[in-house]
């Protein structure tokens, strides 16, 4: 006789068996790995010129928290990968390039034997400061990429019939990442619900800019790479390696800084620079050092004058956070260059070291990483969310925020869902922020506050190009 307990047993053994063997590892298996290689990869060494990269994350959940919803969510975004300027940078590139062929170096050897085949990336100079359009990197596809992931993520603080305004300095690349963004967030929407604002790149906007310039920082148009490769090791192994392999081949280390430099670039055009070979990791880290130098002295928290240009967007989106959505807004997309968004980062006191980086020898691992803030395409984001109650907080509304996609918690202000900090209490950090007004001393008939949040288009007229935007030589790109 069949006995039906039993089988009864056996079915259940059964689907237990069959449901552990799709929810666990087959034997042998790990569930997570226990290597990680973040730490090699050599984006974060190219800095701030090479093809965005997710910030290292502190492993806090980049979701929203169980319990709370977000309400307002604040962009402000690099423009994606591009090529290089002409007058910053191409013209030094070719000048290197002629003196390698000027060498007359019949045939290249050891870590140059690619320069047999290799050619320049940039097939004509009108490309110079435009965008990338090509090669996995390239910069209108990572516009359009984060404006989709960012209709998923933050699509419900859209109602699907009004216009939402996209804010642009007034620099082409910046207007062209906007613009794509915009297709990738609205889709078949953005022609009629999208409205770009462009902020012209004027110190006579004063404090109603995405741009602003401190009139008092003296330092800011003298402030450039070369400034800190001069104080530091030089890359003169490289060169004399170089040389040494290649006969006649007369580099210098300040040649090797170009070409490091050209190579990161080229990622942002190609799939491939076959350049990242040619250095060894050190140098690459002595290459790296040399850009978080530039950008914590120069545009971040080495400098109170930069703090307090950050200052000028961080109050404006604290002011929006206290008034909420319904008075306020849900959406702020904002785009602007990197040397505009690590004061902004400053300001909100994130990536603050306890001492200052020394410019004398390179410091690794460095405390303030130029990779992690600002590669090409790189977004700060910063999110109010209101929660219910749960075991460690009470219901209210909380602020985090979000570089390059991983949530960066306040040291001292993370007592909410996911580490966030109560928005009463960032307030107050951001009310003790030196004011952009008093330090830089603003001309006082320029405009004392961002204002533009509040008073703005919502025409469509600027949403595709029709003309020419003119080049606009700024300081604001190391």
């Amino acid at each position: 006789m069949l006995n039906l307990s039993l089988l009864a047993s056996g079915l259940v053994l059964a689907s237990l068996a069959s449901a552990n063997s799709k929810a666990y590892p087959k034997f042998g298996e790990k569930q997570f790995s226990q290597t990680f290689h973040d730490g090699y990869n050599l984006l974060k060494y190219m800095s701030s010129l090479a093809p965005y990269s997710d910030r290292v994350s502190y492993g806090v959940d980049r979701n929203t928290p169980a319990g709370c919803e977000v309400d307002q969510a604040f962009l402000l975004m690099r423009h994606g990968e591009r090529y290089p300027d002409a007058a910053m940078f191409g013209d030094d590139y070719t000048k290197v390039l002629s003196k390698m062929k000027a060498s007359n170096v019949s045939t290249w050897a050891g870590d140059l034997a690619f320069m047999n085949e290799w050619t320049y990336y940039v097939e004509d100079e009108s490309m110079y400061s435009q965008e990338s359009t090509t090669g996995p990197y390239a910069g209108l596809l990572d516009a359009f990429s984060r404006g989709s992931e960012y209709r998923l993520r933050y699509g419900h603080l859209w109602d699907g019939k009004s216009v939402v305004p996209i804010f642009t300095s007034g620099y082409e690349r910046v207007i062209e990442t906007a613009r794509y963004f915009g297709q990738g967030f609205f889709g078949y929407n953005y022609s009629t619900n999208a409205a770009i604002n462009i902020i012209p790149e004027a110190a006579t906007q004063g404090a109603d800019s995405l741009t602003p310039s401190c009139a008092a920082d003296t330092n800011y148009d003298t402030c450039y790479i070369e400034r800190f490769f001069a104080t530091l090791p030089p890359l003169h192994v490289a060169a004399a390696r170089f040389n040494k392999q290649n006969p006649g081949l007369n580099l210098t280390a300040s040649d090797v800084l170009e070409l490091m430099q050209m190579a990161a670039f080229e990622l942002n055009v190609r799939a491939y620079t076959p350049w990242a070979d040619a250095f060894t990791s050190d140098e690459w880290v002595s290459y790296g050092y040399i850009f978080d130098l530039a950008y914590y002295y120069c545009f971040g928290p080495g400098s109170e004058y930069q703090i307090a240009t950050g200052q000028v967007f961080a109050n404006a989106t604290r002011v929006l956070m206290e008034s909420g959505p319904k008075k306020s807004g849900s959406m702020f997309w904002s785009f602007a260059h990197d040397a505009n968004i690590t004061p902004v980062v400053a300001a909100l006191g994130i990536d603050i070291p306890d001492s200052h980086l020394p410019s004398d020898t390179v410091q690794f691992p460095s405390t303030y990483r130029a990779a992690d803030i600002v590669p090409m395409g790189g977004h700060l984001t910063l999110e109010r969310i209101t929660c219910n109650a749960t075991a460690v907080s009470k219901a209210g509304v909380f602020v985090r925020a979000v570089v390059n996609e991983a949530v960066v918690p306040w040291t001292s202000c993370q007592s909410g869902p996911g580490y966030s900090c109560p928005l009463a209490q960032y307030s107050t950090m951001i009310d003790k922020t030196p004011k952009f007004n008093e330090k830089c001393g603003t001309n006082a008939s320029y405009p004392q506050y961002l204002d533009f949040f509040w008073n703005y288009n919502t025409t469509t007229e600027y949403n595709y190009q029709k003309g020419p935007i003119g080049y606009q030589l700024t300081d604001t790109d190391v």
